[in-house]
Parts: C-alpha cells; structure tokens; sequence
C-alpha cells in the first residue's frame, strides 16, 4: 500500500491533543504554557509551549499504542528511499555516534575521513574505537579540504582489512561532495558499511539537480541534520538505514543509549512536518532555490573583491567529485581582508548572518526559504562591504601550514588521550607533546588537534595566527589558547 505523505501523524497528534483539552498532572512543569514566566511567553509565544507535551502519557497513550512516532519515521523512511529511519532530537552530533557504535566496538578499527565533524571524534571518545584515519584531498592553494576519494579508502582497507567500515563527510560544509557509489562500492565489496555523515545533505533527496543522495548512492546508514538545509528546528536530526549488514534493532539500541529519555515533541514536529513539506512540494522547492542560487552567484561574482567558488574551483582530479550549489561560497581575498572581518561587519553593519568564515572565505548558504527579497538583502549587504574595503582592517594574516604539517601523527587513541592524566601547559611548551583536547576552529567544527595527537610547532602557529585573526576555538580548555592540555608526562 503506497504511503500517505499529506499525514503528518506527530502534527495530527498535537492537534487532537489541543483540541481535547487534555488536563495534565504530569511534566512538562509548565501546563501548557500557565506556568511560564509571562516575559517569557512574551519572547516565545505560547505555541512554543502548546507543543511541548510528552511523547508518551501525553502526546501517545502510555504504551505508544498509537505508534505516532513508529508511523511518521516511516512515512519519512518512505520520502527519501531509505528502509528504515529514526528520528533525534539531539542532532546529527547523536545521529552519527549511534551509527559508529552500531559498526565497531572498543578497540576495532573504522576508516574515517580526516575532515570529519568533532561529533565524530566525540563518539571515538566515549566508545574506544580505533580510527584509522584516511586524509580529505586538500586543495593547497585554495586551503580547503574536499572529501577523500573511493581510492583512498581503498588503499586504507587493503592497509587495514580488519577495519569494520567506513565513515565519510559528504557534502562538507563547503558543499563539496564524495562520490558515494564508489565508496559504497568500495566497501560493499568487503561486505563492509558505509557510513554518511550528510548533516548537510537534507535536500539532496528532493531534486535531480542535486549531489546524489547517500541513500540512492547505496550507503548502509546516512545521517541528516534537517535543521541546516531543511526546515526543522535545532536538533532536528534522523538518520536512515538500508541494506542487510547493520541490524536495525541494534542500530536503535545504540541511538536510545546516547538518547534523551524525554525527547522534545517540538522537535519530532518539525521532522515530521518538513517531511510532508518535502514530500508534496520539495521539487518545487528546491527548483527555486537552484535558480535563485544561480543568479545570486552571478550577482556576487560581479562585486568588487568577492569570487564565487564553483565547479572549476572545487572538482576536478585530486578535488571534489561533486558541489551542492546552494551553499555560496565567496573568497573575500580581493578586500585584502579575511572572511571574519567580512563577517563582523555584516552582522554589525547590515544585519546580516553568514553561515561561516575562515580566513579567506565566507559561506552565504541559501535554502528554499530564500526569495528574491532576501537575494537582494544580502548582495546589497556585500555591496557595501566591498564598498568599505578599502576602510576594512586587514587584521593578522592566518598562517596555514601545508598538508604534510597540517596533519597531525596519531600516537593513541583518543579516548586513552582524553581520559588518561593531563597537564594544563603553555603553548609555547606544548610542541612535542600529545594532545587531551580537540582544538576546533568553530563553525565549521572540524577539529584541527585530536586528542592523541603530537602537537607541533606549525599547526600551534596557525591556531594562534587564527585567534588573533578572529578564529573561534569554543571546545578547547582555553579558549585563548594560551595553554594547552596533553598528557601527563611521562604517559605520553
């Protein structure tokens, strides 16, 4: 029997919950919304607080007989080809810990992606899983990492057969893409899973126009963010799964091990009602979206000191095998300034949010939420940067160190780094030693020092040169970076 994409069965749910007028002597505190602070409803409205029920006793009777959250999974399962999906209220950063933990187990061996997100590190963290890692292509001129080839992963496995699967990030938060076929090809091949971190991939279902989507590529499971390019709220995360080699019970097992007991039911409304949303009208969309993202390359490549990366600049041998083109990114080096500077003075003179910005770049992403109104918002916004370029501040250049120094040695794992006995050092002492923090440049959140890894003197400079240049390291112990942690000597 086909399914029904015009229910929504968690938005149905809060409907007949509201308009039964259910009296509740249970959590949340609140009572629907009676017992909120007024200056906060004020601020967030009592809609917010009429959906934030209980998924069980509240929401679904007390055994889930109504299985409202069994059939929205399933109806999502169904709009983005996948066999089974399941639903997280605490982001992809949950999403793709549950998946690792449900491929290796403490000290086996998966094959990682060097660019991946800090999530991923966090779950070698707390499972003891051995990473063998497999280096992004890095563009050296441009400074910008691109997912690793289905050959590198390749070589990685003959390196390492016992490995129990892979782990790729596709599409960065650069928009630059794997070929999934090949990797799923390429693992299959050893009757081995392939994990998709496509925390930025949530649309790639919906148009023909777009990055194959993991599902449709073949991967074994595939993690979504649909708060970044789809409309769900913040944590709004599902990830699918397919095939025959990860069971799909152990798969939720692992995912309730990491999980909330008491999930947001907001959150669980806005995956089910994106999905509705994507299902009856994401072509449509999405068609919009791509021709709105054209013109606006366009009109950006036209201002003074800006250029558009596309195609050319990001695929190619040795580069991306694909590009998502509603992430817009422009190098803002003919200002003679870096990305921050950009970014700050968008946000404090126009009003204007970028994704993110490193040392040369900024990221404007746009969704099928944008319009022609919002378009001309922001080339309007980047018209008046380039207009006061010449007035900008340079700021510190950012030393970025070449491939074979940005890449750290791995002495341990990180878990035994992390946990094991640290030191506080300063950061002139520190190289030599090994570290028992991530040091993440933040957003995009991919950690530039893992715990275990053998610090050296290039890759501290850079992360200096960065702070001063208006680089964020939010999960270092001093954020500063005026001290590092590492390992105790004598246990390093």
């Amino acid at each position: 029997m086909p399914f029904d994409h015009s229910h929504a069965p968690v938005l149905d749910a809060l409907a007949r919950f509201r308009s039964s007028k259910q009296l509740s002597f249970s959590p949340p505190g609140h009572k629907q919304a009676r017992g909120a602070d007024p200056r906060v409803r004020d601020v967030l409205g009592d809609a917010v607080f009429y959906g934030d029920v209980l998924a069980s006793g509240s929401l679904d009777d007390r055994r889930t007989g109504g299985r409202i959250l069994e059939r929205a999974e399933r109806l999502m399962a169904d709009a983005v080809h996948a066999s089974h999906t399941f639903f997280s209220t605490c982001g992809s950063s949950l999403s793709v810990k549950a998946a690792m933990l449900s491929v290796a187990r403490p000290h086996e061996k998966l094959l990682i992606g060097r660019d991946a997100h800090k999530s991923v590190v966090a779950g070698l963290i707390l499972s003891g899983i051995h990473p063998v890692w497999v280096d992004p292509r890095w563009d050296a001129d441009r400074h910008v990492a691109h997912p690793p080839s289905a050959e590198d992963f390749e070589a990685a496995f003959a390196a390492h057969p016992d490995a129990k699967g892979a782990l790729v990030t596709s599409p960065t938060p650069y928009g630059t893409c794997a070929d999934l076929r090949a990797l799923a090809d390429t693992c299959h091949r050893r009757r081995r899973p392939l994990l998709v971190d496509e925390a930025w991939g949530a649309h790639l279902p919906f148009h023909p126009e777009l990055p194959t989507w993991a599902m449709d590529a073949g991967a074994d499971v595939c993690v979504t963010s649909i708060h970044k390019m789809g409309s769900g709220l913040e944590q709004g995360s599902v990830f699918h799964l397919q095939g025959d080699l990860i069971d799909p019970a152990l798969l939720k097992t692992r995912a309730d091990l990491l999980g909330t007991t008491s999930p947001s039911v907001l959150i669980y409304a806005g995956l089910d009602g994106w999905r509705r949303q994507m299902a009856q009208h994401g072509h449509e969309l999405l068609e919009g979206a791509l021709r709105l993202a054209t013109q606006v390359r366009g009109a950006i490549e036209e201002i003074d000191g800006f250029h558009v990366h596309d195609r050319a600049d990001f695929c190619g041998p040795g580069l991306a095998d694909d590009l998502d083109p509603l992430p817009v990114v422009v190098d803002v080096t003919g200002l003679r300034t870096t990305g921050y500077r950009v970014a700050d003075w968008l946000r404090e003179h126009r009003h204007v949010d970028v994704h993110l910005a490193d040392h040369r770049r900024i990221n404007t992403q746009l969704t099928h939420a944008d319009d022609r109104e919002t378009a001309t918002v922001l080339l309007e916004a980047l018209k008046a940067v380039s207009a006061a370029g010449p007035d900008l501040p340079s700021g510190p250049t950012v030393d970025v160190p070449p491939p074979a120094t940005l890449r750290l040695q791995q002495t341990c794992l990180p878990r035994d780094a992390f946990f094991g006995p640290v030191e506080d050092v300063p950061v002139q002492k520190a190289v030599g030693r090994v570290a028992a923090e991530m040091i993440t440049p933040y957003p995009p959140g991919i950690p530039a020092v893992l715990p275990g890894e053998l610090l050296n003197e290039p890759v501290q400079h850079y992360l200096r040169s960065g702070i001063e240049a208006g680089m964020n390291l939010p999960d270092a112990v001093d954020t500063r970076l005026r001290t590092v942690r590492v390992m105790a000597q004598g246990k390093d």
